[in-house]
């Protein structure tokens, strides 16, 4: 049985914990390093506890035990009075992963998302990383622009 729920005081230590291993898993990855760069998991979650209303953080649970996490953000639209939502973290832990916790996680921020009035979501998927890919196209995201990057000495 997977389930997604807004998370709550008492699972800040396994969010916590979650977070770290995400960063620490993008980091490896092409394109990871320049992305998060050495963001730590406490300004993270200092990020998104300042946003207040503006960010939900999400839990995935598998049989009872959290085994994944989610984040998303309503930022306001530039010269506008609407919103956008952006995925800011979305990890399921690897012997969890193909059970639908994924599937749980995002359909809980496409609700969220369109509860707090955003016309549209935007999410990061790293070069060459067609799981995350293939799973926000499942969710109904299409890219629209890719970012490139080069680095100066």
């Amino acid at each position: 049985m997977e389930l997604a729920r807004l998370a709550v005081a008492a699972d800040m230590v396994v969010v916590a914990e979650l977070l770290d291993t995400a960063l620490t898993a993008v980091r490896t990855q092409r394109g990871g390093a320049t992305l998060v760069g050495s963001t730590s998991t406490e300004t993270v979650l200092g990020r998104w506890d300042a946003n207040g209303g503006h960010t939900a953080v999400y839990v995935g649970e598998y049989h009872h035990a959290v085994v994944g996490l989610a984040a998303v953000t309503a930022l306001a639209r530039v010269g506008s009075t609407t919103f956008s939502g952006r995925i800011e973290c979305c990890y399921v832990e690897p012997d969890a992963r193909g059970v639908g916790v994924g599937t749980a996680l995002m359909d809980a921020m496409v609700s969220w998302c369109r509860d707090a009035g955003c016309r549209d979501m935007d999410a990061l998927a790293l070069p060459g990383d067609r799981s995350s890919k293939q799973r926000l196209e499942a969710a109904g995201f299409v890219a629209r622009l890719l970012t490139l990057n080069r680095q100066l000495d």
